[in-house]
């Protein structure tokens, strides 16, 4: 297969882009097509594509399973929500505007997948971030606007000081962009806060999740499902990129960063309880599971050694997180425009218990890989407190799935075959994924999640159920 597959893989959907102001409506249903090259990328990815004429350094492509695991979810994401919107979003105003601004994020998502260099990165990071805005603010009205006006100022001071980061890193690599000579290198203090601090803003985890639950519940259902899904998976893939693999400065680090994980994970799964919107309930649950994800870095950094251990556990935790949360979000849209019949709320529940670890879900594989890590690692006397982590967020799962349920008693026809199928591959694959990349699971898995889940958190969350059921104070 030809290296020039690369260059599809951001340019297809600015291709799509500068046809819209052309063909306008007809270009409509054959957008989703631009994520197809990405797809196939992932699936059978060539030789990595030298672009010298861009700028010295450029490289995109890879074939380690990160880049081919983060880049095959993002495709299919994108590729359904794509789907999806195109069939919820009517023929409302600014409904080009929107799919202009939905081309330049999957462009940008896509290219800091596959960018192996900084400016690449950070080219598609800041098209990305900055075409996210339109997404949001797309209904109009005071709400929007808030939301947007909050995101964006938010992610202008992220791209500040990630530039700042990046080129401090730079510096330090004697004027080399490539991310291969960025983790042979050391990292200081101050470059390493400015990473994390321009990237946490993207990947909305606490403190800087602000932006993340006003956002949500004002953005369409497919724009909620690729920002949860898709793009707070590219912060935490970027910090991940930017630093060594091994180095005092983030051994320093690994202790506050799990702490500030733990006690997000905690944290937003409280208020996501006090919640009203099934879709904030959903974006709490995204800022929890974010937690989770800074812990898993923090598990890493405190290691003298790599452990692909963890690097597995980062792929499988960033694959079944960002499908399941993006099923569940289309759900949460398609619930307000259509009646689920019976059988339907069996399949929306299976993202549901991935994401909570349930036996023989992809979850389950995340949980026992987590587990393992943690009591092999300096952070074992924390395992209690990860098992209230875990429990919370099988609570907030049920007060989400709870406030479908009420939210549908107002529809009446089902809902129409463009959303029902998109989401439904989704939601199967959410089910599935990590399965199928890791197959050795199955034989260990499903005696670890039973008893995680059904000795540990299946009888307190009966015995609390009110928790998710009763409104509360705060909705």
């Amino acid at each position: 297969m030809s290296a020039w597959l690369w260059l599809l893989v951001p340019f297809a959907p600015l291709l799509g882009a500068a046809l819209l102001p052309w063909l306008r409506e007809r270009a409509l249903p054959w957008l989703w097509l631009s994520g197809l090259p990405a797809l196939l990328a992932a699936l059978q990815p060539p030789m990595a594509l030298e672009l010298p004429w861009l700028w010295e350094g450029v490289r995109w492509g890879a074939d380690d399973v990160l880049t081919r695991a983060w880049l095959g979810f993002s495709a299919v994401l994108w590729t359904c929500a794509a789907v999806f919107a195109s069939s919820s979003l009517g023929n409302g105003a600014g409904r080009l505007r929107f799919w202009m601004f939905w081309q330049l994020a999957v462009a940008g998502n896509l290219l800091l997948i596959i960018a192996t260099d900084a400016l690449s990165f950070y080219l598609g990071f800041s098209a990305m971030s900055l075409s996210a805005y339109g997404l949001i603010v797309h209904r109009g009205g005071p709400g929007p606007r808030r939301a947007g006006r909050l995101y964006l100022q938010l992610a202008i001071c992220g791209e500040m000081l990630l530039l700042a980061g990046l080129l401090l890193r730079t510096h330090a690599a004697d004027q080399a962009f490539d991310f291969a000579s960025w983790q042979a290198q050391p990292i200081d203090h101050l470059t390493l806060a400015l990473l994390l601090l321009g990237l946490g803003l993207k990947a909305g985890f606490w403190p800087l999740h602000v932006w993340l639950p006003l956002a949500h519940p004002e953005a369409p259902a497919p724009a909620s499902a690729v920002l949860s899904g898709a793009m707070l998976k590219a912060g935490i893939l970027g910090i991940w990129r930017c630093v060594p693999e091994t180095d005092p400065t983030l051994t320093a680090w690994s202790m506050p960063l799990l702490l500030i994980g733990l006690f997000g994970a905690l944290y937003a799964a409280a208020l996501g309880l006090c919640a009203g919107k099934s879709k904030a309930v959903l974006a709490w649950s995204s800022v929890s599971q974010m937690g989770w994800l800074l812990m898993v870095m923090a598990l890493a950094w405190s290691l003298e050694a790599p452990s692909p251990a963890l690097l597995t556990l980062l792929v499988l935790f960033g694959v079944h997180h960002g499908l399941a949360k993006g099923a569940l979000f289309l759900a949460a849209g398609m619930v307000h425009e259509g009646r689920l019949p019976r059988p339907g709320w069996l399949l929306l529940v299976l993202p549901a218990l991935a994401i909570m670890g349930a036996p023989l879900t992809s979850g389950a594989a995340v949980k026992y890989l987590f587990k393992d890590a943690l009591h092999d690692s300096l952070f074992a006397a924390w395992a209690p407190w990860l098992t209230l982590a875990s429990f919370a967020t099988a609570l907030l799962l049920l007060r989400a799935l709870w406030l479908m349920w009420r939210d549908q008693q107002y529809a009446s026809a089902p809902p129409a075959a463009g959303q029902w199928l998109p989401w439904a591959l989704l939601s199967l694959a959410a089910g599935v994924s990590d399965w199928c990349m890791s197959p050795a699971y199955w034989m260990l898995v499903p005696a670890y999640g039973s008893l995680w889940l059904g000795g540990r958190c299946m009888p307190a969350g009966i015995a609390t159920s009110s928790a998710v059921w009763r409104p509360w104070p705060c909705a």
